[in-house]
């Protein structure tokens, strides 16, 4: 049995940026006091949220490095260290487990479409080379590469696998995931309009972008499912599926830095090749935040 890295809902945090492009941290200081004072359970820092494909390696690196100094052990901080070249991923999963990293959130190889042999090797090279614990992470929307269920059993043979971030949408995949894995990888939602659905097969939580606008409700949804309260989970999930499904009007993460924007902090833009949102999202995503009494 693998005990989890965390349980409950790790926000796939933004990364603030000033008007020049350039990380804005002493704004990300204030959004990273705020979520740790509303219920959040675990940053992971540098992800697709957090516009990790437009860093350079060296501010990438700088910005873990940062939250994990910030954090100072407030609470878990997994390293998004993931790339489609196996040795930059190894470079820079190295420095994050030197700087202090939890674990790390390795992306599958993005474009070059490996073999489900070529993931065992990626996985296991990367493994070999660190000492953190690791979960994966399927988003085959945005990687154009699936780890089919019988792939991830074979991963999880490597002892520091812990878990994986599954955003395939299948949920008939993801129940065959745990079938075959059992204990041996722990499952945390990708999609935060499928929450609920992946706690019932067995999930241990959520990496979620909801939770960069609602910590503490998106931590209550997993929370109440573990703690037995079933209904209240559903329910509550219920509630806020609206706005987590609003919240992808357009590509992440344009619309939950716009929200972000709305509830007070100074997220700023997505680096390019992602521009602003349309003025009809812009007033999708602010009509939505004030129906949930977010803002007024």
């Amino acid at each position: 049995m693998k005990e989890p890295i965390f349980t409950g809902a790790a926000v796939a945090i933004i990364t603030p940026m000033h008007e020049d492009g350039k990380v804005n941290y002493e704004e990300f200081a204030k959004f990273i006091d705020w979520q740790l004072d509303n219920g959040t359970d675990a940053i992971v820092i540098c992800g697709t949220t957090g516009e990790s494909s437009t860093l350079t390696v060296a501010e990438h690196l700088e910005c873990v490095k940062w939250c994990i100094d910030y954090v100072a052990g407030r609470c878990t901080v997994i390293a998004g260290t993931g790339s489609n070249s196996t040795a930059c991923a190894i470079e820079m999963s190295r420095q994050a487990c030197s700087d202090g990293a939890d674990a790390l959130l390795l992306v599958t190889p993005y474009y070059n479409k490996t073999s489900q042999r070529g993931l065992i090797a990626h996985y296991t090279a990367i493994h070999d080379a660190t000492d953190k614990p690791i979960i994966l992470y399927n988003v085959p929307s945005r990687t154009g590469v699936n780890i089919l269920p019988e792939t991830a059993a074979e991963i999880a043979k490597l002892p520091r696998v812990n878990g994986i971030k599954e955003a395939s949408g299948n949920l008939d995949q993801i129940a065959k995931v745990h079938e075959l894995c059992g204990d041996n990888l722990n499952i945390w939602s990708g999609n935060d309009d499928q929450i609920f659905d992946v706690l019932e097969r067995g999930g241990k939580g959520v990496i979620s972008v909801l939770s960069n606008v609602c910590p503490q409700e998106t931590h209550d949804i997993v929370a109440k499912y573990l703690s037995g309260d079933i209904d209240g989970s559903r329910a509550l999930m219920n509630k806020y599926m609206k706005l987590a499904k609003n919240l992808f009007c357009d590509v992440n993460p344009i619309p939950v830095k716009e929200a972000v924007n709305l509830i007070g902090f100074n997220a700023g833009h997505c680096r390019l090749p992602l521009i602003d949102t349309t003025e009809e999202n812009k007033l999708l995503i602010k009509e939505t935040l004030k129906e949930y009494g977010i803002i007024k």
